[in-house]
C-alpha cells in the first residue's frame, strides 16, 4: 500500500521579517525559518508550506491580510512566472538597502574581516531596459501558467520562444514582453516566432533533441549596434534552407541589426564556445563605448550586460587603484579587457589573463584600437597562468584589479597573488559571499580600505562589489 503523503501545514497571519538569498523574503515562525517567493518584509500573509525540513521550510504565499509600504507593484505581463526580476513587488529604494546589508552580512559574517563604513550603494539610473544582452530559447513544449491550465486555454500550437522555467529544463514560458532591453528585443523576438510558425520551422524539442531552431541571443550597444545571433540543429541540406529562410526573414524586416550571426549547434546543450560563427549579413561585430575607448564585443565576448552602470563600476576600480601612471597593472579575468584598457592610460604597463581565448582575441585588438601600446594579454587557465614564473618574468605588480566568475578565486591564484605581493589588490565580485571568503584568505597580509557596492540589476538580488586592499 502506498504511504499516505504527509500534510503540510497552513502559517495564518505571518509577517515577512526580511530578505534571504535567490531572491526570496523570509520570516520565522517559533524555531523554524520560512522562505517566500514574491512578498515583501512588512507583508502580512497565510503561508502553505510546499516544503519542510528540520530547521526550514519553504512556503507560498496563499493570501495577503496586509501590504508592506515596502511594497510596489510588478511592471511585467510575466511577473512571478519566468522566474527573472523577483524583487518586481520591492520599491528600489529598500532594493538598493537589502542590497547594501547583504553585501555587509556577506563580508562581517563570511569574511570576518575588519571594516571600513562601508559606502552607500550606487543604485542604477536605469531600472527598464537597462541590459544590452538577453538569450531566449525556442522549444515546441509551451510552459502554461495554473491560470491557463484551469481555465483549459488551447492553443493552435505549442511553440514558445522565451525563457526557461525554473527547475524544468525542458519547459519554455512564452515571451510576449520583456522590459529588461529596449522594445526592439520584443519586436524582432516575437516577429520571429510568429514567422517560424507561419512557415513550419520547427521548434526544438529538449527532451528528444529534435527540431531547427535552438536559442536566439541578442545584444545592443550604446553605439546603437544591434547583434542577433540563431542557434540551430542542422543535418540536412532541408533544415539548412529553414535557418536561411529565417535569416533572410530578419534580415529584410529588421535592417537595425547591424550583425546578423549563425551557429549550426547539434550538441546536447546551447553552448556555443566551442563552435564556429557564421555572418549572414553585417559585421561579425558590435562596438561599446566609454570615455572615447571603444571595446570590440564579438558574440562569444564576455562585456558587462548593463553598459551604463559598467561605466561607474569601471570608474570605481580605477579610482580605488589609485594610479599615478607608474605602476605596474595585472588585470586578472580581464575577459575583452575592458577594465584593462579603462585604466591603461594611466600605469606604466598592464597585463590582462584570461581563460576565453577568443576574449583575450578581442582583449588585443581593443588595446590596438584605442591605440595603447602598454597592454599584454594572454589566454588559459588563471591558476596555471599566474604562476610565480610568469610573474618574475613579467614583473612584480603594484596593483592588481580581479575581477572572478561567481565562484571566486581559487586557492591557488590567491596563492600567487600573496606571493606577487602589491601593494594594492582591486576586487570587483559579482558575489560577495565568494568575495568574503577570499578576503579571509588574504586578511593576514591585506587589510579592507574601502568597500563600494554598486547595483548592476535591479529588481533581482543580485548586488556587485568593489574592495580596495592595502597591504599592511
Amino acid at each position: 500500500m502506498a504511504r499516505k503523503k504527509k500534510q503540510l501545514p497552513l502559517l495564518e497571519r505571518i509577517e515577512i521579517t526580511g530578505v534571504a538569498a535567490e531572491g526570496k523574503a523570509l520570516a520565522r515562525v517559533d524555531d523554524l525559518v520560512v522562505f517566500v517567493p514574491f512578498v515583501v518584509p512588512g507583508d502580512v500573509v497565510d503561508l502553505q508550506v510546499r516544503r519542510k525540513k528540520h530547521s526550514y521550510a519553504e512556503a507560498e504565499a496563499v493570501k495577503f491580510h496586509s501590504y508592506s509600504s515596502e511594497r510596489a507593484t510588478p511592471f511585467c505581463k510575466h511577473y512571478g512566472v519566468c522566474g527573472g526580476c523577483k524583487w518586481q513587488c520591492l520599491a528600489y529604494e529598500h532594493q538598493l538597502k537589502y542590497k547594501q546589508q547583504q553585501v555587509v552580512d556577506a563580508l562581517t559574517r563570511i569574511g570576518k574581516v575588519e571594516l571600513p563604513e562601508v559606502n552607500p550603494i550606487l543604485g542604477s539610473h536605469k531600472r527598464e531596459a537597462y541590459r544590452n544582452k538577453l538569450e531566449f530559447t525556442f522549444s515546441n513544449k509551451r510552459w502554461l501558467t495554473w491560470e491557463e491550465v484551469e481555465k483549459q486555454v488551447k492553443y493552435e500550437h505549442m511553440n514558445a520562444l522565451g525563457f526557461h522555467i525554473p527547475g524544468a529544463f525542458d519547459k519554455v514560458l512564452d515571451i510576449e514582453e520583456c522590459a529588461l532591453m529596449p522594445s526592439l528585443n520584443n519586436e524582432i523576438r516575437n516577429a520571429i516566432r510568429d514567422f517560424a510558425v507561419r512557415e513550419s520551422i520547427p521548434f526544438f524539442d529538449l527532451r528528444s533533441q529534435t527540431g531547427v531552431l535552438r536559442n536566439m541571443m541578442l545584444r545592443t550597444s550604446t553605439t546603437g549596434e544591434v547583434m542577433l545571433l540563431l542557434q540551430a540543429k542542422v543535418e540536412d541540406d532541408v533544415q539548412m534552407a529553414m535557418l536561411q529562410k529565417v535569416l533572410q526573414y530578419v534580415s529584410d524586416e529588421f535592417p537595425q541589426v547591424t550583425s546578423l550571426l549563425h551557429v549550426i549547434n547539434n550538441k546536447c546543450n546551447d553552448t556555443f564556445g566551442d563552435l564556429q560563427v557564421h555572418t549572414f549579413k553585417g559585421t561579425d561585430i558590435i562596438y561599446e563605448e566609454m570615455e572615447g575607448l571603444r571595446f570590440k564585443v564579438g558574440p562569444k565576448s564576455f562585456y558587462q550586460t548593463n553598459s551604463e552602470q559598467a561605466y561607474n563600476l569601471y570608474k570605481v576600480a580605477r579610482e580605488f587603484a589609485g594610479l599615478t601612471g607608474n605602476e605596474v597593472v595585472y588585470d586578472l579575468y580581464t575577459g575583452t579587457g575592458t577594465i584593462a584598457n579603462f585604466v591603461a592610460r594611466k600605469a606604466r604597463k598592464v597585463v590582462g589573463i584570461e581563460y576565453v581565448e577568443d576574449a583575450v582575441i578581442d582583449a588585443r585588438a581593443n588595446s590596438e584600437l584605442n591605440g595603447l601600446d602598454n597592454l599584454t594579454f594572454f589566454a588559459g587557465d588563471m591558476k596555471d597562468i599566474l604562476t610565480r614564473e610568469f610573474i618574475e618574468e613579467h614583473g612584480r605588480p603594484d596593483v592588481i584589479i580581479t575581477d572572478p566568475p561567481r565562484a571566486g578565486m581559487h586557492n591557488d591564484v590567491i596563492d600567487t597573488i600573496l606571493f606577487a605581493a602589491p601593494e594594492r589588490i582591486v576586487y570587483v565580485s559579482c558575489n560577495p559571499a565568494t568575495q568574503a571568503r577570499d578576503l579571509s584568505l588574504l586578511d593576514n597580509d591585506y587589510k579592507v580600505m574601502a568597500v563600494q557596492p554598486v547595483d548592476m540589476f535591479p529588481h533581482t538580488h543580485h548586488v556587485e562589489n568593489v574592495v580596495l586592499l592595502q597591504r599592511r
